[in-house]
């Protein structure tokens, strides 16, 4: 209790919730920006922390990691763009939403959710860090190689047609991956020699270009063929209503306890958790007709998914020292840099840091909803400016943004190609999410695949010798072939 007391005392100050607040304001900032990545806003401002000294600036890298994961909802729901991986997957069902007139509706739902699940991660972090510390240790190899199976494994759910036109859209993420040098044999792959292909190709101008310039170019054709008039909308309230969140609670829930789980597990992230919540929301619903076409339950399931994995992602980062994304890797730097060493007897020789560490980002979270609900007046009015101005603004957003992210032309390039095969795509009611997931993943289950087979001198025993992988497995065959299943089902019954 002494401890908690003490953090208290570093926290509750003006200077440092003065900082707090500013760093997730920044942070929101930063993470509705299209390129502008989690990683990218904390390296900038990292230096920032030498400056100002001690807890202050650590605790405006709490604030920042905290505000830029959910930022990327914002423009994901309101230009179906999202700022973040991390919130790709809540285009799927925030877009129609704000499209459909009830932008206020789907930013509300994103902040609570967004808040919710990062408030769940911190609690499971000050209750739960030692025991799921050791969980993440039993994972090497083909336990990362497992889970990346099953993840590839939800395009079945996630395609909004055909499966096998989704299955067609993951196998050519797939093969994206695959360019550049492999990892073990440092042979090339698909480059046609040019250099710039060999260190493969990055994975934000894809982003960008899939969602961002694919959306601009559908818009421009729907002005093209018919005129298209502003809609006026009225906000009545910017909190949820009581149906919604009776809707929304067990995928919350559920959510944010998947979330929280991945984000202990070093090297992943909030790209890939979104996307197993959204999966798994939907498998679990008993309407599924309903997603991607604005069902609160998908922008629950991916907000609080992605921001679940704040609170995860500390587990193995105090308990044991080792980041679990590259986000946490910096804030590790921070803590070391200002004479913090985490590992395991960080909680018995310096109580009082690791409970700071907690409860500032209990507050950064709070700050955050805080932000979120009294701006989402603010934010929605982005869905009254003409699409003869917001798309020329989109468009000069998503360069800047593809451009700042490693100063190249050639990524602006790969955004442009992008787009225009994301505008087919649509045409031919290809799924775009089976692309993404195909890229985020492919490149995580190829390296722990060979690093696999290298571990057990090539046998393939050794993806059925750990408990932990055989249910990765099991789960990723049971969800590849379910949808076939039922499929097969109705059409026995419709004849």
């Amino acid at each position: 209790m002494d401890s908690i007391i003490q953090a208290l005392g570093i926290l509750v100050t003006f200077e440092n919730l003065g900082l707090l607040a500013i760093g997730t304001a920044v942070g929101i900032f930063v993470g509705a920006m299209p390129g502008l990545s989690v990683n990218m806003g904390l390296a900038l401002l990292f230096p920032i922390t030498f400056s100002v000294g001690g807890w202050h600036g650590i605790i405006m890298l709490l604030g920042i990691y905290c505000g830029a994961i959910y930022g990327g909802s914002i423009t994901a729901i309101l230009l179906k763009t999202p700022g973040t991986p991390a919130s790709a997957a809540t285009t799927l069902d925030g877009y129609p939403m704000a499209r459909g007139g009830q932008p206020g509706r789907a930013l509300a739902i994103s902040t609570t959710a967004s808040t919710f699940g990062g408030i769940f991660s911190t609690v499971c972090l000050v209750l739960f860090a030692p025991m799921l510390a050791k969980i993440a240790l039993q994972f090497s190899k083909p336990e990362y190689f497992a889970l990346a199976i099953f993840g590839i494994s939800m395009i079945t759910s996630v395609a909004p047609g055909s499966i096998l036109k989704g299955i067609i859209g993951c196998l050519v993420g797939l093969w994206i991956a695959t360019i550049g040098l492999d990892p073990m044999s440092g042979m090339e792959r698909f480059t046609f020699g040019t250099l710039y292909l060999s260190g493969g190709i990055s994975f934000m101008p894809i982003l960008i270009g899939l969602f961002a310039l694919t959306q601009v170019f559908i818009n421009a054709e729907e002005m093209y063929h018919r005129s298209t008039s502003t809609q006026r909308i009225t906000i009545d309230s910017v909190y949820p209503k009581c149906d919604d969140m009776k809707l929304i609670s067990p995928t919350l829930v559920r959510s944010s306890a998947i979330g929280t789980f991945i984000g202990c597990v070093p090297g992943t992230g909030g790209d890939i958790s979104s996307w197993i919540c959204y999966n798994q929301a939907k498998t679990w619903a008993k309407d599924k007709s309903k997603f991607g076409k604005g069902d609160p339950r998908g922008i629950a399931a991916s907000e609080s998914g992605n921001n679940s994995i704040v609170g995860g992602a500390f587990i193995p980062v105090l308990t044991l020292g080792i980041p679990g994304d590259g986000a946490t890797a910096i804030i590790l730097g921070a803590l070391m840099v200002h004479g913090i060493q985490p590992g395991p007897l960080l909680f018995m020789n310096h109580a009082v840091d690791v409970y700071t560490v907690f409860l500032g980002l209990m507050i950064a979270n709070f700050v955050m909803g805080f932000f979120g609900f009294s701006l989402i007046r603010l934010f929605s009015k982005v869905t009254m400016i003409p699409m003869v101005l917001l798309l020329p603004i989109i468009s000069v957003m998503a360069v800047i943004g593809t451009y700042s992210y490693a100063n190249s032309m050639q990524d602006v390039y790969i955004m442009f190609a992008a787009g225009v095969i994301g505008y087919f795509m649509y045409k031919f009611d290809m799924g775009v999410p089976g692309v993404i997931i195909g890229i985020i993943l492919g490149k995580l289950a190829e390296q722990n695949f060979t690093g696999s087979l290298m571990m057990s001198d090539g046998s393939l025993s050794i993806f059925v010798t750990s408990p932990i992988c055989c249910i990765f497995l099991i789960l990723a065959l049971v969800g590849l072939l379910s949808p076939l299943y039922k499929d097969s089902v109705r059409r026995i019954f419709a004849k």
